[in-house]
Parts: structure tokens; sequence; C-alpha cells
């Protein structure tokens, strides 16, 4: 369909509120990116500078090599689906799907065939002749999506559009969103979500919105697993990712880090980076968290301050020092009587993070 290159974009709200600065990015044909980040970070205006609902006020936006900046919406062969379905409730589902078209003036035929496609696709075909007051809140969305499919844009926009769903049907319509995806492997979709679950599992890449700029960007695996700094440690995984003060005892081989209730060896630090006696955070992921045998070496120990038993997993609070985060574990199975005792926990070395000044020191 098209590829779209942001280079050093900003937006300056009445010359002095800057919300967004220097954003540079390449989405490639065939790609489905997702912007997430904390409520005001920017995501839903930045999708609308790509649409050309606000105005970009510095840098280039490209499509196929074409500078959008001054094109108006309607032509930039651009489909935004939103958080509100937007449908006219007097029209037919067809109907809604059909509008577009009509006001293009496509034949009959041509429209005929876009909108019994795109409903082939929507699995909304037995629900053509409805009006959206007989539909359910997924079905209304898919309809909002199916008119967007049959102007055959080349680029899709979605601002959040499942947030306005219960969780049942969130987890249905994100599923067809994805299979339609699949179906159009070459449409490239720009996809704004606060849902990490929506982030993780539609996304090709994920754009980390904060402070203004791009936090990281890079595979929904890749920000999990080697998160560049702190705030992406925390803001993608759920529960948050646990931050422990340490401080570097020795380097070499291995990195040895004192935390306040442990101990840990790391092998794979960036030793240029790394220094004796430079305070640092050890970060692990809630489900990295196990059990220390006798023997095994203590990441953390602490007094079980209360327990969520999930049902396949057991969530462990530890209390906080002054005004931190609870620790958190993460534990498979059913833990209920573990409150109120003294727990040992031990992680891998390989699956924690250890940041210093905000970023990481891992290597890999």
């Amino acid at each position: 369909m098209a590829e779209l290159k942001l280079t050093n974009v900003g937006k300056v709200y009445g010359g002095k509120v800057e919300v967004l600065k220097d954003i540079n990015m390449h989405i490639a044909t065939g790609e489905l990116i997702v912007f997430v980040g904390p409520s005001g970070c920017g995501k839903s205006t930045l999708l609308r500078m790509v649409a050309g609902l606000e105005k970009i006020t510095s840098g280039t936006l490209e499509i196929d090599g074409v500078v959008m900046n001054d094109v108006p919406p309607s032509q930039r062969g651009i489909a935004m689906v939103f958080q509100s379905y937007a449908l006219y409730p007097h029209m037919t589902v067809y109907d809604n799907m059909a509008f577009a078209l009509k006001i293009a003036k496509k034949s009959k035929s041509e429209i005929d065939a876009a909108v019994r496609k795109a409903a082939g696709l929507l699995q909304l075909t037995d629900y053509l002749d409805r009006l959206p007051k007989a539909l359910s809140g997924g079905q209304r969305q898919r309809v909002a999506i199916g008119r967007s499919i049959v102007r055959d844009p080349k680029v899709y926009l979605f601002d959040e559009p499942l947030s306005n769903l219960d969780a049942a049907l969130r987890v249905a319509t994100r599923i067809q969103i994805a299979e339609l995806k699949e179906s159009m492997p070459d449409s490239t979709m720009i996809y704004v979500t606060h849902d990490q679950v929506e982030a993780m599992t539609l996304a090709d890449k994920i754009v980390v919105l904060a402070d203004k700029g791009i936090a990281q960007m890079g595979s929904p695996l890749d920000l999990y697993e080697r998160p560049e700094n702190e705030f992406v440690a925390q803001f993608i995984g759920s529960p948050a990712m646990n931050l422990l003060h340490g401080t570097i005892k020795g380097t070499g081989k291995q990195t040895e880090i004192d935390l306040t209730h442990g101990h840990i060896a790391i092998a794979d630090i960036e030793t240029q980076a790394a220094e004796k006696g430079q305070e640092v955070n050890v970060g692990v992921r809630p489900e990295d968290f196990r059990i220390a045998e006798e023997g095994e070496h203590v990441f953390f120990e602490g007094a079980v301050d209360y327990v969520e038993a999930l049902g396949e997993v057991t969530l462990l609070y530890f209390k906080a020092e002054g005004d931190a985060d609870p620790m958190i574990a993460k534990l498979p199975g059913t833990h209920s009587d573990l409150r109120g005792q003294t727990v040992k926990l031990t992680a891998d070395p390989a699956r924690v993070q250890v940041f210093h000044q905000g970023l990481s020191l891992r290597t890999r």
C-alpha cells in the first residue's frame, strides 16, 4: 500500500505548548505500527497529524516519498477509525459502508462488489440490512472498519477503536482485527491504544511515546526483553517491572551487584559503562521471580504483605520503603498461605535488567 516517513516532526500549540518534538520513524509498506504511552503523551495527536486533522508545526511527513504536510486530509489516501463508531443511525450497514463510494460517484456494481468483499472479510454479510441500533458494539466497530476498507486507502489509522467495548468484545474484536491484517498483508496500519495486550498482540513494531518524543521503537518482544531505559521497562509489562536499588561491587567477566535485600552476579553488562561503587537500579519482571531453593543466591527477601490469588497465578506484594512502589512477584499456581510469611526470591540473572541514570547497561 504505502510507506511513511516522519522526519523531525514536532507539534506546538499556540506557539508555546510543545507536545511533540523530533519524531523520526520509518513505517514500511504492510507494517502494523502501534503507538502507546501514558495519557497526554501525544499519541493521538501524532496520529491526527498523519491524518491531516492536526497541522504539523515542524518537520516533514512523507507518504511514498511525497511530502504531505500541506495536503488536505481527503487527498492523503488515508482512512481513519475512531473510538466512536460515527455511523449514520438511519442507514443500514450496507449504506453506511457504501456512503463514501456513492459520494465518489462509483458505479453501483463497483460499490456492491466493494461492500460485499469488506463485509465478507469482517463477517458482516448477514447484517448488511440491519440498522446500527440492532448491532452489538463490536459489530458496529467492524462496520466502521468496513467503511474504511471499501475506500481502499493507502494507510489505515485506528484511534483506540476498542476502548468503548467490554472486555469480552475487546478480545473478540482484537482477534478479528488481527485476522483482517493477515488477510490484507500489504496494508499499512497505524494503531493507537493504551491497552498493552492490544499492542503486544497486534503490532509488528511498537512506538513508546514519552516526554514529547520516542522512548523506544521496536518489536513487542524487543521492548519486553531488551528495554533501553527504565521508562520502557516499567511501561511495558503488567504488573510493571520491579526496580531495586543496588551498588556495583566488582566488574570483570561478571558484574557483582549488592542489593538492599540480596546480591546478584550478571555476565553481560556494558563494562565500559559500569564502575565499582556505581549506584544502579536492577530490574526484574514479577513473572521472572521464583522462590529460592536452599543454596541459591537470594535476589530479594521480604515479608509478604498481600496476596492476590488469580487461579493460574498468584501475585505476592511486598511492602515498599518510603514512597516507592511495592515489590511484586508473580508465581504460577496458588500460594495464598504465604501472606505474612518471609519469602526468599531468586531470578535468572540473564532475565534481569540493569540501569544507570535511567539507561540500560545490558549488552544483549
